[in-house]
């Protein structure tokens, strides 16, 4: 990518009234993120919630010269943007409508694992969640997932700890820029965790750990996983705001049950009662959710078989989703050159033989 399409694309996210949805929209009607600032404005104003005060921002220099120096940040410190659009761009979290327009990376792990599954719980956590969070996350060692949370205190840091002991990959969603570490305490976890996962965020240099910017960030967590387990919860926090953005975008969510007189329990008993959460023990319970032990069972004769019976279209999808894992729709349609029409009718019947699988959020994978 060229540093003057990665300069609009960052300029973009600076516009004061252009949030995620209206600005894939913006990028959509215009093309690109440059020629957002290049269309003219009286066609821009017919773009419905673009107003006088959008178009303004548009023209204002001082958004571009904030575009140059975290352009210059990027460079200077080798992070990784990641606009909507880039095919390295989570593809889990790319079908969900709030997503953001740009992430920014430091790290070595892919985003778009075959299996990726996100811890949460409470800051305050006790013995017992934390002996949970580390026995369910070291007997799924086996299952190669990667694990996501939020590199906070108590559940998160237990989560990642545990994961790079384990040699799993481990990502933290970070609810500030990436020049910067919080808690402070967590810097030498941080600098783990890039050898063998890495750190991702939606917020630019000098962005503090502001208390507004947690929830925002709960849903890159919800977004970029599978499954999500919540350890500890009090009666309220964000452990609870991520179980609940993982139903809403129809992710599987997981949740420990406690002592109904334990205040940590009080959040994750809950979420069972109200069926928003299911209940679980150990990793096996997980693996048989989520049918990761029913994968890789089929003999070799019974997929040579129906590979011969497939339709060209058909040999193209197994063959793409043999090679990348999972994927979403549009980005089958476009790597595979089909039509959403022929993608959406091969994978059905795809689906009816037992060869691929639908995920929440319109993913694939092979069976």
């Amino acid at each position: 990518m060229s540093e003057k399409i990665l300069f609009y694309q960052i300029a973009l996210t600076l516009v004061p009234g252009i949030g995620d949805v209206l600005g894939k929209k913006l990028v959509t009607y215009c093309g690109s993120a440059e020629a957002v600032f290049r269309e003219k404005k009286k066609l821009l104003a017919k773009v419905p919630r673009v107003g006088a005060k959008i178009l303004e921002a548009l023209s204002d220099k001082t958004i571009l010269e904030r575009a140059a120096n975290e352009l210059a940040f990027l460079e200077k410190y080798r992070i990784r943007a990641l606009f909507f659009l880039d095919q390295d761009y989570p593809f889990r979290l790319k079908n969900c409508i709030d997503s953001p327009v740009m992430l920014y990376y430091k790290g070595t792990a892919s985003l778009n694992g075959s299996r990726i599954f996100g811890v949460v719980g409470t800051r305050n956590a006790t013995e017992y969640g934390r002996g949970a969070c580390h026995r369910i996350i070291s007997d799924l060692s086996q299952d190669k997932v990667m694990i996501v949370s939020g590199l906070a205190y108590g559940i998160d840091s237990c989560a990642h700890r545990t994961a790079l002991e384990n040699n799993l990959e481990t990502i933290g969603v970070l609810g500030h820029g990436l020049d910067m570490i919080y808690p402070a305490q967590n810097r030498v976890l941080a600098e783990k965790m890039m050898k063998n996962g890495g750190l991702l965020t939606e917020f630019m240099s000098n962005t503090q750990p502001d208390r507004e910017n947690f929830p925002k960030r709960n849903r890159i967590i919800a977004g970029i996983c599978d499954a999500i387990l919540v350890v500890e919860a009090a009666d309220k926090g964000g452990a609870l705001i991520t179980a609940d953005i993982g139903n809403s975008y129809n992710r599987d969510v997981f949740a420990i049950p406690g002592r109904i007189t334990d205040p940590f329990s009080e959040g994750t008993n809950r979420l069972i009662r109200r069926n928003m959460a299911a209940l679980v023990q150990s990793a096996g319970d997980i693996r048989y959710l989520m049918g990761w032990e029913e994968q890789g069972k089929k003999p070799d004769g019974f997929q040579k078989k129906i590979f011969l019976e497939m339709t060209a279209d058909e040999k193209i999808l197994v063959d793409y989703l043999n090679s990348k894992g999972s994927s979403g729709i549009d980005d089958i349609c476009i790597q595979c050159r089909l039509s959403m029409s022929t993608t959406s009718a091969a994978l059905l019947n795809l689906e009816f033989e037992g060869i691929v699988k639908s995920m929440p959020g319109k993913i694939y994978a092979l069976a």
